[in-house]
């Protein structure tokens, strides 16, 4: 009796002994996976260009034909190439708005006190780079900044290597004799082709012993003006590779503002073709995209490092651009203006399982839908309202059902409530006014916002280069309506004090 006693409290305390373990191997799976869940959320690699037009990037329709950009072109075979994407206007407020994933309207505690000269507040102006380390994300800037003498490093990034082009004078220029900042360090100079080191730091990043999922934001300064290519391409498109001349880039254009009626920036050379600063437009095409080719070899090396350390196919991968680059459209060589040639970018993204292999999206997005989506990847609800919505819907399906438009501002260089009682002259550029715009399916809107002006609507489907208003015609009169309530609309959703203070338009009738 004694004995059976003895085993059943043996086989008692075995019992209890078994159910402890069982009920410690029930909870440390548990921690386990989670932490497993955790290693399979997805690198996110954010390849960013400057200046850079969709024209530049050979799979592209809108290319040159003579443009290669072969490794770009690999990257959207492998993934989905997306064929009207906007990101801003021009190269400080875009970056803001990625960082921030607000319109300029909605950023306070930034201020511009002069192009590049800014500083923000990092308690009101907060970037999310620093929502994905709280949520076990390791992240990484490396490139141009172009906001502040403060690159967050510590608190937005893990690690940085940043040329501040808010301190030109201490970082040097583009591409050559650029000072850079290691981890918030001292300026330290880098010597060499700035294109090339960027990638050369990207490379030295993705193959590091990584323990946690990974953020990279990768800001090449290419292809900004001087666009100066690297000297191994310097023999690259010289044989007379044909650059067509656009339709209106000489005045006058009468169907447009009072500000773009004679606006130019081009003369009539001696031969006969566009020049601007000594240079004809098809030698500043040819050069601009020699340029190009140095990020295009970046974008191969990259992959290849992906490739090589088994995390191509782990890495949800964007190539795009801040905006675009008009080159004598509308009398342009520059960005701001409210014209696609001024604005669209490439956009590419690749991701296995989540991104539909070798696809063509044609619905129109913004750049800040990058945002959203990013976070949604990282299984991280978003920190506070943005104003992009994820694009994940679009990147199982392009033909997916898509009610978003896209809304451009540019405000100069006001921010936040500063925008809220329209434009001052002390914010915005000498030659071209504040403007917002909206586009949905096939059609623009643009509103110029100078009191007594005429609005501006494309069909971009018959009319890509927006050579005729239709605002001007009597026919268009409802869809000019309905797109100009519904850009209020989209104002108001976006808590934009500007919404209530739009300049009345011309009466036309």
């Amino acid at each position: 009796m004694q004995q059976l006693c003895v085993k059943m409290r043996c086989s008692q305390y075995t019992a209890c002994i078994v159910l402890l373990l069982v009920g410690m191997a029930v909870s440390m799976p548990v921690v386990c996976v989670r932490a497993a869940e955790k290693d399979r959320r997805p690198n996110i690699l954010f390849m960013f260009t400057d200046d850079q037009s969709h024209r530049s990037v050979s799979c592209y329709d809108e290319s040159h034909p003579w443009v290669e950009t072969p490794n770009i072109d690999h990257l959207a075979a492998e993934g989905m190439r997306f064929t009207d994407a906007y990101n801003g206007t021009w190269c400080l407020p875009v970056r803001a708005m990625m960082l921030t994933g607000r319109q300029p309207h909605g950023i306070e505690g930034l201020k511009i006190k002069k192009n590049p000269e800014g500083k923000y507040d990092p308690a009101v102006c907060r970037f999310w780079p620093a929502e994905l380390r709280k949520a076990g994300y390791h992240t990484a800037f490396i490139g141009k900044w172009h906001l502040s003498p403060d690159a967050g490093h510590g608190r937005d990034w893990d690690h940085s290597i940043v040329w501040n082009h808010a301190e030109l004078r201490k970082a040097g220029g583009y591409y050559v004799d650029q000072k850079l900042n290691f981890d918030g360090g001292p300026h330290k100079a880098a010597g060499g082709y700035s294109t090339d080191n960027y990638t050369h730091y990207a490379e030295e990043y993705i193959k590091r012993d990584h323990k946690k999922p990974w953020f990279l934001w990768l800001c090449y300064d290419g292809v900004h003006q001087p666009f100066t290519p690297a000297e191994r391409h310097d023999d690259r498109y010289r044989n007379n590779e044909p650059v067509p001349i656009p339709k209106d880039i000489y005045p006058p254009r009468p169907d447009k503002p009072r500000y773009m009626k004679n606006y130019c920036q081009w003369k009539r050379g001696k031969g006969g073709l566009p020049e601007r600063r000594g240079k004809t437009l098809p030698g500043a095409v040819r050069q601009y995209n020699r340029a190009v080719l140095a990020i295009d070899e970046g974008v191969g090396r990259i992959v290849q490092a992906l490739k090589e350390t088994g995390q191509l196919d782990k890495t949800f991968i964007v190539f795009t651009s801040d905006q675009g680059y008009a080159w004598g459209q509308h009398g342009f060589q520059w960005k701001v203006a409210p014209y696609d040639d001024n604005l669209r970018v490439p956009m590419i993204v690749r991701m296995p399982q989540r991104v539909a292999c070798g696809t063509v999206c044609r619905q129109p997005i913004g750049g800040l839908d990058l945002i959203p989506t990013f976070f949604r990847l990282a299984e991280t609800p978003l920190p506070w309202k943005m104003h992009g919505h994820d694009l994940s819907p679009l990147l199982k399906n392009p033909q997916a059902r898509w009610s978003h438009p896209v809304v451009l501002e540019e405000l100069g260089w006001a921010f936040g409530s500063e925008t809220d009682g329209g434009m001052t002259n002390k914010k915005a550029f000498p030659s071209v006014p504040w403007w917002l715009s909206i586009r949905n399916g096939r059609y623009k809107y643009i509103c110029t916002l100078v009191k007594d002006e005429i609005e501006e609507l494309y069909d971009l489907k018959s009319d890509p280069e927006e050579l005729h208003n239709l605002a001007l015609q009597p026919k268009h009169r409802r869809r000019l309506t309905a797109m100009r309530r519904q850009l209020i609309e989209e104002l108001r959703r976006t808590d934009a004090g500007l919404a209530e203070n739009l300049p009345a338009p011309k009466r036309l009738d």
